[in-house]
């Protein structure tokens, strides 16, 4: 008898985040089975304090791709490791989009009256991640977008009040190119018996 798969876990293994998108829209009824699958996430008290912004605009994307860069760039600072070097170089360029030109953009935000909501949502951006790429559909949650709470005047175009802060934007698309395994580390496990 062989082993049957378990397509929950083959799901989770095999997701990655995608830099590179095709030039085909992500329907709105997609975008709307991603966003259930993200509040079927459990959240404490039940609280469900999750809200959406759903932007397909790319002029929006990169007036606020054009705001976080630089907040980036300060941020990284001296880094010196290869990655940072090399991001800090694209983030240079005046054409680069942290979006990385996906169709669309969805940004999960959290109310702020409640306890867990940054594990909550967290756990609601994975759920949309793990949906979308059993819908075929890649996705890249770009914490760097985090930086446009700090512009009052993008959060109010977007329809952000200041009850809600900005947990995960999430880009989704069709991938250019499936991306290859990437090589996890051994974790690190106590057992307590």
């Amino acid at each position: 008898m062989g082993v049957e798969k378990n397509s929950v876990i083959e799901n989770i293994k095999t997701r990655r985040s995608i830099s590179e998108y095709t030039d085909k829209e992500v329907s709105d009824e997609d975008i709307k089975k991603i966003i259930d699958a993200g509040v079927h996430a459990p959240s404490g008290f039940d609280s469900q304090p999750w809200f959406f912004v759903v932007i397909k605009n790319r002029e929006m994307m990169m007036r606020m791709s054009d705001h976080c860069k630089p907040r980036l760039l300060t941020q990284l600072g001296e880094a010196t490791n290869d990655a940072a070097i090399a991001f800090k170089k694209e983030l240079a360029k005046e054409d680069f989009n942290i979006f990385y030109d996906a169709p669309v953009l969805v940004i999960v935000l959290g109310n702020n009256a409640g306890f867990t909501t940054d594990y909550d949502c967290s756990l609601c951006a994975e759920n949309m991640m793990l949906a979308a790429h059993s819908m075929g559909i890649g996705s890249c949650w770009i914490g760097t977008g985090c930086f446009i709470q700090d512009n009052l005047e993008l959060l109010e175009e977007l329809g952000i009040t200041p009850d809600y802060r900005v947990i995960a934007p999430i880009v989704f698309g069709y991938p250019l190119a499936e991306p290859g395994e990437i090589p996890k580390k051994e974790p690190e496990i106590v057992w307590v018996n």
